[in-house]
């Protein structure tokens, strides 16, 4: 169970992020640096008493380009980090706090199988994404969006209106039930990337919505819309929740925000991404997006670098 200790720990962990997410550990963690070459620019740092950024330019470690495409790196995570830092903030101004238990299975009223008896079972372990470590937390409190998403789900699937849609979304999962997981993940997929893409001002007129499955497959949805419709089939057809996650990650190539489904397979997690008909497996994707939290319904997990990397002052 969550607590405003465990969210003043997370906010801790995140300004200490903010602290290691610094130029030469980016340099490094990108590829465009050697440990080796880091050591030395540091060295030469320190005696000529010059930016790091300078030092790795005039001594033709990294090329301007290079730099200054980490330089935007660097501030959009930064940004983004400082972003949940606020929002978690917030949380603990007598927010009503939200936990596990109090969000209900909705996706499960809907199931073609039931949702206690799931066949694909449990796993042993469930590694780290991209190798960064992970706080976990049972408090959703500060995932207004989430929590709330839930409760205008429960309502939209009791709505007479809705009820066409739904028997259509049913049908479509029918034809995947009782496929190997991995086949499965294909098809729903493939089946909810076919649903048109639209942003949430051109639909809702505000910057982030989060559209219940019903709304999205009613209107088309963006990036989480996606993310959140795989989840609920993927529900709705036996997987346990404690193998899913919506990820919310760093685009890198587009320095943008982006979400995604994380799938926990047998052979290891793999990502369900609107914008590729393909399931990714983790590692190829790995250069492409920084993920920053995931949550499914019981909890989240903000990821940060693992203490084994590189620290590196950008002074």
């Amino acid at each position: 169970m969550g607590s405003n200790k465990e969210n003043m720990g997370v906010l801790t962990t995140l300004k200490k992020l903010q602290e290691r997410n610094r130029l030469g550990e980016l340099m490094v963690i990108k590829g465009a640096l050697s440990t080796k070459d880091l050591k030395k620019a540091l060295r030469l740092q320190k005696s000529d008493n010059k930016n790091l950024g300078r030092i790795l330019v005039d001594h033709d470690f990294v090329t301007k380009r290079t730099l200054y495409s980490v330089l935007w790196q660097q501030w959009s995570f930064r940004a983004l980090t400082a972003a949940v830092t606020l929002l978690l903030s917030l949380s603990l101004l007598g927010t009503k706090t939200a936990r596990a238990g109090s969000i209900k299975d909705v996706s499960a009223k809907l199931s073609l199988t039931s949702a206690a008896n799931n066949a694909f079972g449990d796993l042993n372990a469930y590694p780290a994404l991209y190798g960064m470590d992970e706080k976990k937390s049972g408090d959703i409190s500060p995932f207004t969006k989430w929590s709330s998403m839930f409760e205008r789900f429960e309502n939209d699937i009791e709505k007479r209106g809705n009820r066409s849609v739904i028997r259509g979304w049913q049908a479509s999962l029918k034809s995947y039930q009782g496929l190997p997981m991995t086949d499965m993940i294909d098809q729903v997929n493939r089946f909810v990337n076919a649903q048109p893409y639209i942003t949430d001002e051109e639909k809702w007129g505000k910057s982030d919505y989060w559209a219940t499955p019903v709304e999205f497959f009613n209107n088309g949805g963006d990036c989480e819309d996606y993310a959140i419709a795989k989840y609920a089939s993927l529900r709705a057809l036996g997987v346990p929740e404690n193998r899913m996650r919506v990820a919310i990650v760093q685009d890198l190539k587009k320095n943008i925000p982006h979400a995604l489904l994380i799938v926990y397979t047998n052979n290891g997690p793999v990502a369900l991404d609107n914008q590729s008909q393909k399931v990714l497996q983790i590692g190829n994707i790995i250069n492409r997006y920084k993920p920053i939290f995931s949550i499914n319904r019981t909890a989240w997990w903000l990821h940060v670098e693992s203490s084994n990397t590189v620290v590196a002052s950008a002074n």
